[in-house]
């Protein structure tokens, strides 16, 4: 699949981290390497620009990968009801519903976002794309018994989602 609009092969560097900066939240630096290794793949295709950006996310360090996950907001957390999110970010949450909380269901959000940072010490991360307010609740409802370990691999497994929906909408 291609860009319709985009042609990220014929861009310069700068031109290119603009572009896909947020691509990984509030972290340029995966656009700036993935900027790099343009040469090795046919970059106008979706599929192999992300291929090469999850692969320099998964090959990267623990420590930067951590410091990935926790720039990603909570779902439903304050960041969202301050508007301080990036476009992506209130789009993914709006999409899924979550601005409609009821009283209820925001609690629960509260609930459940403090207890997650409180077991593992980052966000919980969700591609929300195609999911509703309720299937979000559930997946954190099963996810938080987890072990750290599993939940850091689908922290970065669910970047990589969030990525692919978001070079998919450029």
């Amino acid at each position: 699949m291609k860009f319709s609009t985009l042609h990220p092969s014929t861009m310069a560097k700068a031109s290119f981290v603009e572009h896909f900066k947020d691509i990984y939240e509030h972290s340029p630096w995966i656009a700036e390497h993935t900027y790099m290794l343009l040469p090795s793949i046919n970059a106008d295709d979706i599929q192999q620009l992300h291929q090469l950006m999850s692969d320099i996310l998964i090959n990267a360090s623990k420590r930067q990968q951590l410091r990935l996950i926790n720039v990603h907001p909570d779902l439903a957390g304050k960041a969202a009801m301050r508007n301080e999110l990036t476009a992506s970010s209130t789009d993914e949450q709006a999409g899924a519903g979550i601005h409609q909380c009821n009283p209820q269901e925001f609690a629960r959000f509260t609930e459940l976002n403090k207890a997650y940072k409180d077991k593992f010490n980052f966000p919980f991360i969700m591609a929300v794309k195609g999911s509703n307010r309720l299937q979000i609740l559930k997946a954190f409802e099963i996810r938080i018994h987890n072990d750290i370990d599993t939940e850091f691999k689908q922290a970065i497994t669910e970047i990589n989602k969030i990525a692919l929906f978001r070079l998919e909408a450029l």
